[in-house]
C-alpha cells in the first residue's frame, strides 16, 4: 500500500507536460487563466453582434451598463431588445451549456477511466429524450411540467435504471458504463416508437429539432437556472479535485490514499446526471461537447484535476458560444440545431486530438 500510494503521488505530481501551466510559476497560472476568462467575455460580446440585425460591440457595451444601472447611455429600443432580450441570454446559456457539459466529460473520463466517457454514457440524453417526447407528442402532464420538466424526470429515471443495473451487477466502473449503454439504447428506442407511432409531421419536425440541441427563445430564467447550477457543480468538482486525481490511478490506489471510493463514485455520478439533465432540459441534447474539450484542456493544463476541471469549462464555454453563433449566422434564416454545429466541429478536433496523442506516444 505504501509504495502504491508513493507510485501515485510521483506520478500525479509528474502528469502535466512541459510548458503547460503545471509547470508554471503561479503568476503565469494566473495570467492565462484571466486571459481565458477575458477570451470568454469578448467571445460573448461579439457573438452578440453577429446576427441579421447589425449591433456594433460598443452598442452592446452601453446596453449592458444601461441595465446594470452603472450608465445611462442613449441606445435605440429596438437593438435594446435585440441584445438584451434575445442574443445576450442566448449567448450565456450556450456559455453555460458547453461549461458543464465539459465539466461532466472531464468528471467521467476520470471516474470511468475511460477516454471515451461523456455526459451521455450514463444515457441521460436518451431518458431526457424520452420525457420530452412523451410530453410533445402524448401530452402526459404537459400543462404541469413542459417539455422541459418531462425531459428532466426522463433524465433521472435513465439515471435511475443505471445506478439499478450496476447495483445489481459487479458494481465497478466497467458495470456503469455498461448499465449506461442499455438504458441508452433502451430509451432511444423508446423515443423512435412514440414518435413513430403517435407524432404527426409538424410534431416530429419540432421533436426532432429540439432532440438535437436548440438554443432557441432563451430567457434570463434559463441563464440565472444554468449559471447557479453549473458554478455549484463546478465548486463541487473543484472540491473533488484530488479525489479525481487518485481515480485516475485506479480504485485500489484511491482507496490507498484514504478516498471512500464507493461514496465518492456515487456522490460524483449523481452530480454529473443532474447537471446533464438539467442543461438537457433546457437546451436538448448536445453532443461531443463532454467528450472533447477535456482533452483539449488535458494538453494545455495537464493532468491535475484543479487545472483541468476551470480550464474545462472555460474552453467549453467558448467552443459552445462560438458553435451557436455559426450555426445562427452561417445557416441564417433557419439556424442549424447546435448540437449538429457541436458534431461536425467537434469530430475533426477530436480526430486532431488522436493524431496527436500517438505522435507524442
Amino acid at each position: 500500500m505504501g509504495r502504491a500510494r508513493g507510485r501515485a503521488l510521483s506520478a500525479i505530481a509528474s502528469t502535466a507536460p512541459a510548458g503547460s501551466w503545471s509547470r508554471s510559476p503561479g503568476t503565469l497560472a494566473a495570467l492565462l487563466g484571466l486571459t481565458a476568462v477575458a477570451a470568454l467575455v469578448l467571445s460573448v460580446g461579439v457573438a452578440v453582434t453577429l446576427g441579421p440585425a447589425d449591433v456594433s460591440l460598443v452598442n452592446v457595451r452601453d446596453i449592458l451598463l444601461n441595465h446594470l444601472r452603472l450608465a445611462d447611455i442613449p441606445v435605440r429600443a429596438a437593438e435594446d431588445a435585440i441584445v438584451w432580450e434575445e442574443r445576450l441570454p442566448r449567448a450565456l446559456v450556450a456559455a453555460a451549456c458547453g461549461a458543464g457539459l465539459g465539466l461532466c466529460g472531464a468528471i467521467l473520463q476520470s471516474l470511468l477511466r475511460n477516454p471515451l466517457a461523456d455526459p451521455f454514457v450514463l444515457g441521460v440524453s436518451s431518458g431526457a429524450s424520452t420525457g420530452a417526447v412523451l410530453i410533445g407528442v402524448l401530452g402526459l402532464g404537459g400543462e404541469a411540467l413542459g417539455v422541459s420538466g418531462g425531459a428532466f424526470l426522463g433524465a433521472l429515471a435513465a439515471f435511475a435504471l443505471v445506478l439499478l443495473l450496476a447495483r445489481f451487477s459487479t458494481g465497478g466502473t466497467s458495470s456503469v458504463i455498461l448499465a449506461g449503454v442499455a438504458s441508452t439504447q433502451f430509451f432511444s428506442a423508446l423515443t423512435s416508437l412514440v414518435v413513430f407511432a403517435f407524432a404527426d409531421s409538424d410534431e416530429t419536425r419540432g421533436v426532432m429539432f429540439w432532440l438535437l440541441g436548440s438554443l432557441e427563445g432563451m430567457r434570463w430564467d434559463d441563464v440565472g437556472l444554468l449559471a447557479a447550477v453549473v458554478v455549484a457543480g463546478a465548486v463541487i468538482c473543484l472540491g473533488s479535485a484530488h479525489s479525481l486525481d487518485a481515480f485516475a490511478f485506479g480504485e485500489d490506489v484511491a482507496a490507498s490514499l484514504g478516498i471512500h471510493v464507493a461514496r465518492t463514485r456515487v456522490l460524483l455520478l449523481v452530480l454529473t446526471a443532474l447537471l446533464t439533465a438539467t442543461l438537457v432540459s433546457v437546451a436538448g441534447a448536445i453532443g461531443f461537447v463532454g467528450l472533447v474539450l477535456p482533452h483539449g484542456a488535458r494538453l494545455l493544463v495537464g493532468q491535475r484535476h484543479s487545472r483541468v476541471i476551470p480550464a474545462t469549462a472555460v474552453l467549453g464555454a467558448i467552443f459552445m458560444v462560438w458553435v451557436d453563433a455559426a450555426s445562427r449566422v452561417v445557416f441564417a434564416p433557419t439556424p442549424l440545431p447546435v448540437g449538429v454545429g457541436t458534431a461536425l466541429v467537434g469530430v475533426p478536433i477530436f480526430m486532431l486530438l488522436l493524431v496527436r496523442q500517438r505522435g507524442r506516444a
